[in-house]
């Protein structure tokens, strides 16, 4: 086994070609073997193996700054910079990210998680390299897809005007670029980074410029003669003109190609592009076959590529919502969805099918689907936008001054709000209701179980006005059926009623806070539960009662703490003038760091209905010691 003696990129050096097939066989084998069982973003990283050498080789990491846009395609570069154990705890509490992330190598120099970041990280590293005389080489990897979001593109835009010394990889996995592969483009791409073409047009310049009279003319004339030839013939004429020298197509898993053009890449002046072509799920047919399924997947029998673990009978909430969508489109036929590259992720596959004129799919590009649906608004339509917790933060700016300040009907259905599990840090959702519920006209709203989204939604895209509904990572709970009750802004529900302590629980956390009702029942105390359903506005009518009569009060919340659903009672029982309440803030620390399995997580942080019932048999000792007594007394 090669890989077992490969602790750093140093131990790459050596390596002849037949070594190096070798090697990224076993890197591949690893990766399946760790991602069946762990689950991962298994498609992405087998594609892109033989560049991860090839870069290791070519490059002096840590030295020279190597970063991964998004992650997706970390697992080998993982393995290469003396992870290669860890790797198999891969997702796990005591294990390494799915990501590059700062704190755990110094071979990964930028941490990241949400995708296009990688260009403008790498720009500013490179700039830093340039203020302080240093010389190291900083390269961007990056994938097609993240290639669309608008951070890269600006980013682009300025690194060809600044003319810094920077290498951007393009990973391009998408099969239909292939006919751009062909002999004269990489005839062409061979040329231009040659560095004897470079000095020789260079010094044909010069020479030209020093002919009397006609010297200038003859140079503007060759420009022009040579722009109108890289038009014809040229596949990345766009980053010609943005400042860049652009080299490719080339085959992404020939090991010695690559490692020719990266070093030539590596030593041209200013910014870089080489573009690879390479072939998601590589080595393994069943990702090969299905890249979208094996993007990122859960545990999986290898032999069979079948997922593991039994049938849920249930559906998730992404797809209940999927099903609730279709059918008020099939009423309404201004309802439309809008997702940024999620479209099987937040469920709306069936509706893309159905209807496909009435589904936009942007591409990572989340401002632009947010500011488009305010567009749609306007020209009376109902745009529903689907996307995840995590990445609407990405759209702070337009979903408040788009759509919330002009008060338009766009409709928010947060997906994987709370936290998401082996991902991490960086794709939990624990910060939208702390800026969303702040917002100007916005009514914010969290089911707990499936009826309240059907009603939810309903209520949603026939509202005047920025809806938001935000729903976990997690099987629906029944009933699925709506109930004959009609759902009013700011109205929430009575679920039990108590005078010792009042539960108040947001979305996901009622059916552990009625858990945690019975479990104190046993212990003598009598609990009301209200479930808010609206997190903004809240029911004050209902919540200050029955904070008066109680005295004491849990908020429970999938959320930070800080600036979340607690929060917002505290502040309204502030402005309400009741000041001799006590009142705990169940929900996630913040920061929140590390991954594990959501229900672990739950586990870990006191959001199960025992860990809420120890929380208020410690907010409530004083009152069962006092009826311990009491009980004495009278016997």
């Amino acid at each position: 086994m090669l890989l077992e003696n490969i602790n750093s990129p140093n131990d790459l050096k050596a390596l002849k070609y037949g070594e190096l097939l070798q090697l990224a066989q076993e890197i591949r084998e690893l990766i399946l073997s760790v991602v069946c069982q762990r689950g991962g973003h298994l498609a992405s990283s087998l594609g892109v193996v033989e560049l991860s050498i090839a870069l290791h080789r070519v490059f002096n990491a840590p030295q020279d700054k190597i970063i991964w846009d998004v992650g997706h395609q970390c697992y080998a570069h993982k393995i290469l910079t003396g992870r290669r154990e860890q790797f198999r705890l891969l997702r796990t509490a005591d294990g390494i990210s799915g990501f590059p992330r700062r704190q755990e190598s110094p071979y990964d120099p930028f941490g990241v998680g949400h995708s296009s970041t990688s260009i403008s990280s790498a720009l500013g590293i490179s700039l830093a390299r340039d203020l302080r005389g240093e010389t190291f080489k900083v390269v961007a990897v990056i994938g097609d897809g993240a290639l669309t979001g608008g951070m890269a593109l600006e980013a682009l835009n300025h690194a060809g005007d600044l003319h810094s010394d920077l290498l951007i990889v393009l990973n391009d996995n998408e099969m239909s670029i292939e006919q751009n592969v062909g002999g004269l483009p990489s005839y062409l791409a061979r040329l231009r980074s040659d560095p004897m073409y470079s000095r020789f047009k260079k010094e044909i310049e010069a020479v030209f410029s020093h002919i009397p009279t006609i010297g200038k003319a003859m140079v503007r004339s060759v420009e022009r003669l040579k722009d109108g030839v890289k038009y014809l013939l040229v596949p990345g004429i766009l980053f010609e003109e943005l400042g860049f020298t652009y080299l490719g197509p080339i085959d992404g898993h020939n090991i010695l190609h690559l490692e020719g053009m990266l070093r030539q890449a590596r030593d041209l002046k200013g910014p870089v592009l080489l573009h690879v072509i390479t072939q998601k799920g590589k080595g393994y047919r069943f990702a090969e076959e299905q890249p979208r399924l094996f993007h990122g997947i859960g545990p999986f029998i290898r032999e069979t590529g079948k997922t593991e673990g039994k049938a849920e009978k249930n559906p998730t909430y992404s797809q209940f919502f999927g099903k609730e969508i279709v059918k008020l489109a099939e009423q309404d036929e201004n309802i439309v969805t809008i997702t940024a590259a999620m479209g099987s992720g937040t469920g709306l596959v069936q509706f893309s099918r159905r209807w496909p004129h009435r589904f936009f799919d942007v591409g990572i590009a989340e401002q632009h689907a947010v500011t488009m649906a305010a567009g749609l608004a306007v020209g009376g339509y109902r745009p529903v936008v689907a996307i995840y917790s995590t990445f609407l933060q990405r759209a702070y700016d337009q979903i408040l001054h788009d759509v919330c300040l002009q008060n338009l009907p766009v409709t928010f259905v947060i997906d994987r709000a709370g936290l998401v599990g082996e991902d991490g840090e960086t794709h939990n959702g624990l910060y939208d209701l702390a800026f969303l519920r702040n917002m100007p006209n916005m009514i914010l709203m969290a089911p707990s179980n499936g009826a309240e989204l059907a009603a939810m939604l309903a209520f949603a895209v026939s509202h005047h006005g920025p809806t938001a509904i935000r729903f976990p990572r997690a099987i629906v709970e029944e009933p699925f059926v709506p109930s004959a009750e009609s759902l009013v802004p700011g109205k929430g529900k009575l679920l039990l009623e108590g005078n010792d302590l009042l539960l108040l629980a947001a979305g996901s956390m009622v059916s552990p806070a009625l858990q945690a009702a019975d479990l104190l029942h046993r212990e003598g105390l009598q609990c009301a539960v209200i479930n808010p359903l609206f997190i903004q506005p809240l029911d004050r009518d209902l919540i200050c009662k029955w904070a008066r009569d109680c005295a004491k009060v849990i908020t429970i919340e999938e959320h930070i703490t800080a600036g979340g659903f607690g929060g917002a009672v505290l502040e309204m029982l502030a402005q309400e003038n009741i000041f001799n309440v006590q009142v705990r803030c169940l929900g996630l620390p913040h920061p929140l760091t590390g991954q594990d399995k959501r229900d672990l997580l739950l586990q870990r942080y006191g959001l199960t209905g025992e860990g809420i019932a120890k929380e208020a048999l410690r907010l409530c000792a004083g009152k069962i010691q006092q009826q311990s007594v009491c009980m004495i007394d009278n016997g």
